[in-house]
C-alpha cells in the first residue's frame, strides 16, 4: 500500500494540493476553493487525488479562515478583562500615525466595544508581589453576562502578567470551570511579552478568531475521519513551522498567515537547492500578491506584526501582501483606468470562467492578449471562454476610450507597477538592492508576470520553480514541527549574568519539548535554536538578534551592533546595549523527501503543443507553446514563447530567453546576458 504526505493551502479562487507519495514523483492538484465551506474543497480535491484516504499518513493545510473571519469581521464576539483601572488602554490604543498627513485618517477600529472590557480587581506588582487578591466577585459578574447574552469567547490580560501570570491562570481556573465551551484566552500564553495594550490585542484577536477556527478544524478533522484517514492533521503557522491541529486550536491567532508562509518556506528549500543565496519570492493568485526575501539562504522574520492596524505580538516570517491578482478587476473612477483591489474571486471569477463574471481582470486581459490560452488552465480540465474575456474587455475600453489592445496592456501594465512598487517597499526601503536578487515567480498567475516585474525592478534572473502554481503548499511539506517560548529578560549586556542567561533558555527549551512532545515528536528529534530582543538603553523598540548557544557577551553586543546596521543603516558601536526579551524556537524534524528533478519526456520528445498569436507592446506576434514536462536542459527558448503546465503559464516575451537547470526549474534571462 501506498503512503502519501499531502499538503493543501486554501486560496482565494483555487485551493492547491501537492502529494508527496513514498514510491513515486510529486504530483499536484487544484480544485475551485468553495468560499461558503473552505474545507469542501480541501476533501474534494484529495479525493479525486487519493480515493483511498488511509494512505494519507502525514497532512499538512494552510488556512485562511482565521484571517478571513478579522478581515470580514465574522469572528465572535468578545469579552475583555483587565486589571482595574487600566481598563481604558486598550480603547485608547497608540496615539502614533503612520499617515502623519492623512487628513481622512480613522483611528483602527478595535475587535471589542468599551463596554466589553471589564474591570477586575486585584493587582500583581512588577516583580510579582501581591499587591491585592483577585476579584472573585467581578469575574462571577462576567461568568452571569457571559451565560446570559451567549458570549462565545473572553480574552484576559492583566498587568505584568507576561512576567508573573499568577493572577491570570486563576482566573483562567475559574472561568473554565465555570463557563464549559467557551473559548478563554490568557494573555501570557500567546504573547508573554511587555507593552499592555500590544499584549491585550494579541489575546483579544486569538479570542475573536478561536470559536471560528476551533469549529472548521474540528469539523475538517471529523470528515477526514469520516474517509478513513488516521493521520493527524497538521497546521501550517505564520512562523513557518508547523503544529497539529489540537495546538492550532489553543492558539490559532499563529496561524492567521499560514498560507503564504508556504511560499517563503519552499523559497528558503529552493535556495539551498539552487546555491542561490537571495531570492525575492512573488506569489501571484487569484485576489492577492505576496511577497518575501530569502536573505543569506533564510527567511526574513520579524515578532511583531500589524493587521489593517492592529498590533500582534508572534513570531512571523515577514510577508507583505497587496490586493492585486489574476481576479483584480479593472475599472473607471473618473477619466483613469484603475485596477483592484477588489477581485473577482472565485465566484462568478474573471469573465472568461463563463460563470457569469462580466467586468475585465487581469486574467481576462491574459486571454485577450493570447498569453493565456483558452485550454491553458489545470491542463486543460479547465475552458476558458475567450468571447466572454473579449466582450468584458470591449466593454471597458468603450468607455475608456481605448483600443481594446491598449485596454488590455494598460490593465497588466497597471497590475505590474502596483507590485513593482510593493517589492521596492521590501527592498530599495530596507537598503536592499533587488538586482542582488533572483525572482522567483509562483502562484498561478505569478510566471505569467514575472519577467515583466523583473524589466520593472532591472532584475537579471527570473526563476520558475517546478509546481509553481502550487508551490506555497509544496513549500508546507518542506518544513518541521515548531513551538514558539518567550520570556521577558531585561538586563544591560555590561551586567548580564551568563549563567543565569543559560539558565532561562534552558528553562524555554524544556517548554519547548514539551509543547512538541505533546504533539508526539520524539527527543531524538528535537532542536533549537535561540534568539533575543535587544536595543540600545534609550530606545524604546528592539531587534531579534540570533544568539548560538555558547555566545560570549561581547559576540551577542556585536552581533546586536551588525544586525542594527543591516537593518536601519547606522549602528552605534559604543553605545551600551540592553536584553529585553529571551526567544527560543522549538523544531521537531519531520520526514520529507529531498528535493527532486520531475519526471519529463526525454531529449527526444517534442516540447511544442503549438502555436497563436499573442500581444507584446502592440504587437501582434506568433508564439510557440511548449509543454514543460517535455523541456530538458537541452532547451534553450529564445522569446517570445509561452511555457504550460497543469498549474501555470510562464510567459517569456521578446528580448528573454528560457532554458530548464537540473533540478527542473525554468530559469529566464535576458538575451546575450548567459
Amino acid at each position: 500500500m501506498s503512503e502519501f504526505r499531502v499538503s493543501a493551502d486554501i486560496g482565494g479562487t483555487f485551493t492547491d494540493l501537492v502529494v508527496d507519495p513514498a514510491d513515486g514523483p510529486t504530483f499536484v492538484g487544484k480544485v475551485a476553493t468553495t468560499p461558503d465551506n473552505p474545507a469542501r474543497g480541501v476533501i474534494e480535491g484529495v479525493q479525486q487525488l487519493i480515493p483511498n484516504a488511509s494512505e494519507i499518513n502525514f497532512f499538512v493545510h494552510g488556512t485562511t479562515v482565521g484571517l478571513n473571519a478579522f478581515l470580514e469581521r465574522r469572528g465572535e464576539r468578545v469579552l475583555l478583562l483587565m486589571t482595574a483601572g487600566s481598563g481604558d488602554s486598550y480603547s485608547i490604543a497608540r496615539g502614533n500615525r503612520q499617515t502623519l498627513y492623512d487628513l481622512q485618517y480613522r483611528k483602527p477600529e478595535q475587535l471589542v466595544a468599551r463596554r466589553d472590557v471589564h474591570e477586575i480587581g486585584g493587582r500583581l506588582a512588577w516583580d510579582g508581589e501581591e499587591l491585592e487578591p483577585l476579584n472573585h466577585d467581578d469575574l462571577a459578574t462576567v461568568v452571569d453576562k457571559v451565560k446570559s447574552e451567549g458570549i462565545a469567547s473572553v480574552a484576559v490580560c492583566f498587568l505584568h502578567s507576561y512576567a508573573h501570570p499568577q493572577h491570570e491562570l486563576e482566573a483562567g481556573k475559574i472561568l473554565s470551570e465555570a463557563l464549559p465551551g467557551v473559548s478563554i484566552t490568557l494573555s501570557h500564553t500567546v504573547a508573554p511579552e511587555w507593552r499592555e495594550y500590544e499584549r491585550a490585542s494579541t489575546a483579544v484577536m486569538n479570542a475573536y478568531v478561536a470559536p471560528v477556527v476551533q469549529r472548521y478544524l474540528s469539523s475538517l478533522e471529523q470528515q477526514f475521519a469520516d474517509l478513513g484517514m488516521g493521520a493527524t492533521v497538521h497546521v501550517m503557522q505564520s512562523s513557518g513551522g508547523v503544529a497539529t491541529a489540537e495546538a492550532a486550536r489553543d492558539k490559532p491567532v499563529f496561524t492567521l498567515l499560514s498560507g503564504p508562509v508556504g511560499g517563503t518556506v519552499g523559497g528558503v528549500s529552493l535556495a539551498k537547492a539552487m546555491g542561490r543565496n537571495n531570492l525575492l519570492c512573488v506569489d501571484m493568485g487569484g485576489t492577492s500578491f505576496d511577497l518575501s526575501l530569502v536573505i543569506d539562504g533564510s527567511g526574513t522574520a520579524t515578532t511583531e506584526t500589524e493587521l489593517e492596524g492592529l498590533p500582534l505580538l508572534m513570531s512571523i516570517l515577514d510577508i507583505q501582501t497587496i490586493g492585486t491578482g489574476g481576479g483584480s478587476i479593472a475599472w473607471m473612477e473618473g477619466e483613469g483606468l484603475r485596477v483592484g483591489p477588489h477581485s473577482a474571486g472565485s465566484q462568478p471569477g474573471p469573465a472568461c470562467y463563463g460563470r457569469g463574471g462580466k467586468e475585465p481582470t487581469v486574467t481576462d486581459a491574459n486571454v485577450f492578449l493570447g498569453r493565456l490560452g483558452v485550454a491553458s488552465l489545470l491542463g486543460g480540465d479547465m475552458t476558458l471562454d475567450l468571447d466572454a474575456a473579449t466582450t468584458a474587455i470591449n466593454s471597458l475600453a468603450d468607455r475608456a476610450g481605448m483600443t481594446p489592445t491598449a485596454l488590455a496592456e494598460g490593465i497588466l501594465a497597471i497590475s505590474n507597477a502596483a507590485m513593482a512598487d510593493a517589492m521596492r517597499t521590501i527592498t530599495v526601503s530596507q537598503g536592499l538592492d533587488p538586482r542582488d536578487f533572483s525572482l522567483v515567480a509562483f502562484g498561478g498567475a505569478g510566471p505569467m508576470a514575472a519577467v515583466f516585474l523583473a524589466q520593472e525592478l532591472d532584475i537579471s534572473e527570473v526563476v520558475v520553480p517546478n509546481f509553481p502554481g502550487t508551490f506555497s503548499a509544496w513549500g508546507m511539506l518542506q518544513t518541521d514541527l515548531r513551538s514558539d517560548q518567550t520570556c521577558a529578560y531585561y538586563s544591560p549586556t555590561q551586567s548580564v549574568d551568563l549563567s543565569d542567561l543559560e539558565k532561562h533558555y534552558q528553562a524555554l527549551e524544556q517548554e519547548g519539548a514539551e509543547a512538541l512532545r505533546a504533539q508526539g515528536v520524539a527527543d531524538e528529534a528535537l532542536s533549537f535554536e535561540r534568539s533575543a530582543d535587544m536595543r540600545y538603553i534609550g530606545q524604546e523598540y528592539s531587534i531579534n538578534v540570533a544568539l548560538p548557544a555558547g555566545s560570549q557577551v561581547d559576540d551577542i553586543v556585536a552581533a546586536f551592533h551588525e544586525s542594527h546596521e543591516r537593518r536601519y543603516g547606522h549602528g552605534s558601536p559604543g553605545a551600551p546595549v540592553e536584553f529585553v526579551n529571551l526567544r527560543l524556537a522549538a523544531f521537531g524534524a519531520l520526514v520529507r523527501s529531498d528535493f527532486e528533478e520531475p519526471g519529463q519526456g526525454g531529449g527526444e520528445a517534442d516540447p511544442v503543443l503549438g502555436e497563436r498569436q499573442a500581444i507584446y507592446g502592440g504587437q501582434e506576434l506568433p508564439t510557440p507553446v511548449y509543454d514543460r514536462l517535455k523541456l530538458t536542459s537541452s532547451h534553450s527558448l529564445a522569446g517570445p514563447a509561452i511555457i504550460e503546465e497543469k498549474s501555470a503559464t510562464t510567459v517569456v516575451p521578446p528580448g528573454w530567453v528560457a532554458r530548464v537547470d537540473d533540478i527542473g526549474n525554468i530559469l529566464i534571462t535576458r538575451e546575450g546576458s548567459q
